[in-house]
């Protein structure tokens, strides 16, 4: 795997690419953009207004938030990034009443440990429906890992799956940005 793994769009591609890691989330309203993102046990939701002809995509590690968890690391969880995401859309105006999403990821890579690509799934779709989006689609749950490129204009969503193991994935995403630190309890020693 080259050191430029995420960069997987066409050749000749005369856009922009704005690849999305953990953590984050990106919303845009430009035809020629494509949002892109590299995908394990993680998901990454693509919603858009087809009306407002605005879309995003935002790519989560874990479905829930611990209460006592804020700022960048929450952005890691599904609660908090699906929000973000949904807040940015209708901040760009977006109706929520329009919004469709297609959803991307949630394998297990690993035997063995908790199923959180299935727990990641299952939350996404959860919010879906709690929330009243239109789920079109999509692919999750599997054993390997995805390439996605998402238009957020058009809403056309293209996956690749990697034969790739485990760790080669995993790999990929670290190189693309580190995993920040473990935020601390909050606890201080003084000396």
């Amino acid at each position: 795997m080259s050191s430029r793994a995420y960069d997987f769009v066409a050749p000749g591609f005369s856009g922009k690419r704005i690849h999305v890691v953990q953590g984050e989330q990106c919303v845009s309203d430009d035809p020629a953009t494509v949002l892109t993102t590299i995908l394990g046990s993680c998901v990454a939701a693509c919603i858009r207004d087809p009306i407002a002809g605005v879309g995003g995509l935002n790519h989560f590690l874990l479905p829930g938030v611990r209460d006592d968890k804020s700022g960048a690391s929450a952005q890691r969880h599904g609660v908090h990034a699906m929000e973000l995401l949904v807040n940015a859309l209708l901040a760009r105006g977006a109706k929520r009443e329009r919004l469709e999403a297609k959803l991307f990821g949630g394998a297990r890579l690993i035997d063995g440990l908790t199923d959180v690509g299935r727990q990641n799934a299952e939350f996404a779709e959860r919010f879906l429906a709690d929330e009243g989006i239109r789920y079109l689609g999509g692919s999750l749950l599997g054993e390997n890992g995805r390439k996605i490129q998402f238009w957020p204009v058009s809403g056309r969503a293209r996956q690749s799956l990697m034969e790739r193991e485990a760790q080669q994935v995993f790999d990929a995403e670290r190189r693309i940005r580190p995993v920040a630190p473990v935020e601390s309890d909050g606890s201080v020693e003084l000396f």
